[in-house]
C-alpha cells in the first residue's frame, strides 16, 4: 500500500477490495508504427500512478493479451515511472528499440462489481434512446451514440415481419396438404362408385369403360398421396426455418443490443468521470478517487474492455447468423417453392397423361363413354308375357302355380321355396315389386325393375 502527499493532504490507496499482483511482460513493438498499441492515463500532478486505459485491437499488445485497461505500469525497460507523467512515459516506450519490457500491477476486477444501479439506468437509456428518432432525442436533451443507430438492432423488426410471412405460408401450406389429402379421398371414393356401376352394367363397352373410368381415379389417389409424401419434408423444411433459424436469430440479436447497451453505458460512464476530473482539475481542486489511485476509474474501464469483447463477438455471430438466414431465405426458400410446384406440375402431368391412354395404344378413348339408357341392368324385356294379378286371383290354382313355376331374381336366390303358398307369395310380392299399399293391391308388370325371365 502506498501513501500519496501533496501538500497537507495524506491519502492512502483504495482498492475499492480488488487484488493487485505485479508482474513483468515483454512486448515487440510493430516496426510499421514504432508502438506497442496502449493508451494510458493518470499520472501527476493528480494522480500518482500510470495506468493503461485502453489496449488498439490487433496491436502488439493486444496479441500479447498481457495487459488489459486499468493495469498500472510500474517500469519501462527497468525505469521507475513513478513521478512521470503520462507524455514523459509515452516518449519511454517509443524510445525503446524493438521490444520493452514493462513492469505493472495487474487489476483482478469482478465485472459484477463495475455494473452498478447507474450502469443499469444508463442502459435503460439508451433502449429508450434506440426507438427515438434524432430530432425527437435532441429535443429532450439525451445525446446518442454512434452505435445506438445500428442497423442490426433494426433487424429484429424485419425479422418479425419475415416470421409472419413464414408462418402464413406454412399454414397455407398445411391447409393445402389437408385439402389435397380430401381430394385424394374423393378419388378413392369416385373410383368405388364408378367400379360398382362398371361391374353392374350390361353393356360390355360401357362397363369396360367404367371400370377403367374407377381405375384412373384409384391411380389418381395413389398419385396424390405419393405427391403428399413429396411435400411433406418441404413444410417440414418451412416449419425448421420458422420454429429454429429465425428465433435462434432474434435471440442473438436481443443478446448482441443488451451487450451493445452496457458496452454504451459504460463509455458514457467513462465519459462523465473524464469531465469530472477535468472540472475538479481546472479548478486545481482534490479528488478523492483521483488522489488514492483512481481504482474507481480503473473498474470502469476494466468493464469498458470486457463489454466491448463481448460486443465484438456477438456481432460477428450476428452477421453470421443473419447471412446465413439470408442465403435460406434467398435460395433454399425459393428452391423449395419451385420443388412445390414442379412436383404438382409432374403431378397434373401425369394425370393427364393416363387420362389420354398412355402408353397403351390399343385401348379405345375412354371418352365419350357411349350408354343405352334405354337397356340397363335393372330391367329387362320378358320372354313370357306375364300375368297381372289382382286381389281376386288369389285363389289357391294360381297360388299353386306360381309356386310350381317360380321366377328368377336378379341379386336374390334363384328359387322361392315356402311350404305356405300364400306367405311364399306374399314375401315375393314385398321384396320385388314397386308397391305403394301391398295390402291393398298387388301389381306384377312387364315393367318390373327387378324382376327377371329365364324360361
Amino acid at each position: 500500500m502506498y501513501d500519496y502527499e501533496y501538500g497537507d493532504l495524506c491519502f492512502d490507496e483504495d482498492k475499492m477490495g480488488m487484488k493487485v499482483t505485479s508482474g513483468v511482460v515483454t512486448i515487440n513493438k510493430d516496426p510499421t508504427t514504432n508502438l506497442i498499441g496502449i493508451t494510458i492515463g493518470g499520472g501527476p500532478p493528480h494522480c500518482p500512478c500510470i495506468y493503461v486505459i485502453q489496449v488498439s485491437d490487433n496491436s502488439p499488445a493486444a496479441l500479447d493479451g498481457t495487459l488489459e485497461s486499468g493495469d498500472e505500469l510500474l517500469a519501462i525497460n527497468n525505469e521507475c515511472v513513478r513521478g512521470h507523467t503520462k507524455l514523459q512515459v509515452a516518449q519511454m516506450i517509443q524510445s525503446s528499440v524493438d521490444r520493452v519490457i514493462l513492469k505493472y500491477n495487474k487489476l483482478h476486477a469482478d465485472a459484477r462489481q463495475g455494473k452498478t444501479l447507474d450502469i443499469v439506468l444508463k442502459k435503460v437509456k439508451h433502449r429508450l434512446v434506440e426507438r427515438m428518432s434524432a430530432t425527437t432525442a435532441d429535443s429532450l436533451g439525451m445525446s446518442r451514440a454512434i452505435l445506438v443507430n445500428d442497423s442490426l438492432v433494426k433487424r429484429l423488426q424485419q425479422l418479425d415481419d419475415m416470421e409472419q410471412s413464414y408462418r402464413h405460408l406454412v399454414d397455407h401450406t398445411e391447409r393445402v396438404l389437408r385439402a389435397f389429402y380430401a381430394l385424394t379421398q374423393c378419388f378413392k371414393e369416385f373410383g368405388d362408385t364408378f367400379a360398382e356401376i362398371g361391374a353392374r352394367e350390361p353393356q360390355p363397352r360401357a362397363s369396360e369403360a367404367l371400370v377403367r373410368f374407377a381405375e384412373y381415379h384409384r391411380r389418381m389417389e395413389r398419385q396424390g398421396l405419393m405427391l403428399i409424401k413429396a411435400l411433406k419434408p418441404i413444410s417440414r423444411s418451412f416449419g425448421t426455418y420458422l420454429n429454429k433459424a429465425i428465433p435462434d436469430t432474434k435471440q442473438t440479436i436481443r443478446k448482441y443490443a443488451d451487450v451493445k447497451f452496457e458496452y454504451l453505458s459504460y463509455c458514457l460512464k467513462v465519459k462523465e468521470l473524464d469531465d469530472e476530473e477535468i472540472t475538479y482539475c481546472s479548478a486545481d481542486e482534490p479528488l478523492y478517487r483521483i488522489e488514492t489511485g483512481n481504482y474507481e476509474y480503473r473498474l470502469v474501464l476494466r468493464c469498458r474492455q470486457l463489454a466491448r469483447k463481448r460486443f465484438a463477438a456477438l456481432r460477428e455471430d450476428v452477421l453470421a447468423k443473419i447471412e446465413l438466414l439470408e442465403n435460406k431465405h434467398v435460395h433454399d426458400v425459393v428452391a423449395q417453392l419451385h420443388a412445390i410446384a414442379s412436383h404438382m406440375a409432374s403431378y397434373n402431368r401425369e394425370i393427364s397423361w393416363m387420362m389420354l391412354g398412355g402408353n397403351n395404344v390399343s385401348e379405345p378413348p375412354l371418352f365419350p363413354i357411349e350408354m343405352d339408357l334405354t337397356c340397363t341392368a335393372f330391367q329387362y324385356k320378358s320372354v313370357q308375357p306375364v300375368s297381372e294379378l289382382n286381389q281376386d286371383d288369389f285363389n289357391d290354382e294360381s297360388i299353386h302355380n306360381q309356386v310350381d313355376n317360380p321366377r328368377v331374381y336378379r341379386d336374390l336366390p334363384p328359387v322361392l321355396k315356402n311350404n305356405d303358398p300364400v306367405s311364399a307369395l306374399t314375401e315375393l310380392s314385398q321384396l320385388c315389386l314397386d308397391t305403394d299399399d301391398i295390402d291393398n293391391e298387388i301389381h306384377i308388370t312387364s315393367s318390373s325393375p327387378l324382376l327377371l325371365d329365364l324360361k
